[in-house]
């Protein structure tokens, strides 16, 4: 048995490595210069430098990365609220008050994630040329919304399943309408798990690409956009996207640290009676 036990310790710390080494290398080569972090083999020994960091925030002459950042920061906070507000009466409606066929409704939001996203590019590209939106923060704010909205209704509807009915029905006895019964009843139990689905919603909104690619340009470009700046035809300058990229992360890692508990709870609710 110790033998077992020292084996799977000794494997879940090798995984942990293994995932945990191309992030340790990509912020060691975000302290490096162009010509050390281009090195091959890579100089492990070259001196450090802030210089990635100084191009990044603009001090070294380079694009400001502050309009990218606020405007990521915009989206995924507006989105994430939005789908917060619709989708815990939708899965409410789903769980404690269940609609006809409730499952038929589940599997129809899971199935609208089964569509590629670059199916959809081009419908979405023409419709917000027509109606003259694209370069428009908003629009991304209704894509994240509308595509962010099936996964929080499948997350919260297993969070409510938890809450005890007789709670609801007391607080409906005593004259609670719908509106105080999801704020004041149903919110505080399922706080966790509210928890955990905003912040996944936060993270897929903040890593999005392929939309916010298409359909900015230089008013509404994000975070993950102002990106591939690194990437030109003159190469691809690793030490500067290592920076970049260390510094757009930490706001998602901040956000996670700072709800690590409710994150860990939420996404156990349930699991243990």
């Amino acid at each position: 048995m110790r033998i077992k036990n020292a084996s799977l310790t000794l494997g879940a710390w090798l995984a942990g490595m293994v995932f945990f080494l191309p992030v340790a290398w990509m912020v060691l080569t975000s302290f490096h210069s162009e010509s050390d972090a281009a090195s091959n083999p890579p100089a492990f020994t070259a001196p450090l430098t802030l210089d990635g960091y100084r191009e990044f925030f603009g001090t070294g002459g380079g694009p400001d990365p502050w309009p990218p950042l606020i405007n990521s920061l915009t989206a995924s906070l507006a989105s994430t609220v939005l789908v917060l507000l619709l989708a815990l009466p939708a899965a409410y409606a789903l769980t404690i008050r269940p609609v006809r066929a409730w499952r038929d409704v589940l599997f129809f939001f899971l199935s609208t994630k089964m569509l590629p996203v670059i199916a959809g590019l081009l419908p979405v590209y023409l419709f917000a040329r027509e109606i003259g939106f694209l370069d428009n923060i908003w629009l991304l704010v209704i894509l994240y919304t509308s595509m962010n909205l099936p996964i929080a209704v499948w997350m919260l509807q297993s969070f409510l399943a938890e809450v005890p009915v007789s709670v609801i029905e007391a607080a409906q006895l005593d004259g609670a309408r719908l509106p105080v019964v999801l704020g004041r009843v149903v919110a505080p139990v399922v706080l966790p798990g509210i928890v955990a689905t905003a912040l996944i919603c936060f993270i897929f909104s903040w890593n999005e690409l392929l939309f916010a690619r298409v359909l900015t340009g230089v008013t509404a470009e994000t975070a993950p956009v102002f990106l591939t700046r690194f990437i030109t035809s003159q190469g691809l300058f690793l030490a500067q996207l290592s920076a970049a990229s260390i510094a757009i992360s930490l706001p998602v890692l901040a956000a996670g640290f700072a709800a690590q508990d409710k994150l860990v709870q939420g996404l156990s609710l349930g699991a243990v009676k």
